[in-house]
């Protein structure tokens, strides 16, 4: 299956449709996730979350990384619940976007990669916090 690449006006528009339609009756362990959190293989909720739309620019060439460059002009910080959601700076060119099937809740996914560690982090999508591309 082939994720669709989506951009950050397409993202917006989808994270608008996608909250009128959450529902707050399910027990899936992302939609506490406001900034960039843990969530283990164990907590996160596999059977119901599907891939939706993918973050990561494919005109990038293979075996090249996207920037780690961080944006963040009103002084948050990467794991701010009010980080602005910049499509194309660190880290959310490389994520991926889920949705849950029993709540309807969108998340960012993507796996911070340490010395020796690898580590999955996630974050609610809120469409107030998406930027326009830079």
């Amino acid at each position: 299956m082939t994720v669709p690449f989506i951009r950050a006006d397409a993202l917006k528009a989808l994270a608008l449709h996608q909250q009128q339609k959450v529902s707050q009756n399910c027990d899936c362990a992302v939609g506490a996730c406001m900034g960039w959190d843990s969530v283990s293989d164990a907590r996160w909720p596999k059977a119901q979350m599907q891939v939706v739309a993918t973050l990561r620019d494919p005109e990038i060439a293979h075996g090249q990384e996207p920037g780690f460059e961080e944006y963040h002009p009103d002084g948050t910080r990467y794991d701010s619940p009010d980080a602005p959601v910049a499509t194309t700076y660190f880290p959310y060119n490389r994520c991926d976007v889920y949705g849950c099937s029993q709540c309807q809740r969108l998340v960012l996914k993507y796996t911070e990669y340490g010395g020796y560690y690898i580590d999955p982090r996630v974050r609610v999508l809120r469409s107030e916090f998406i930027t326009p591309e830079i």
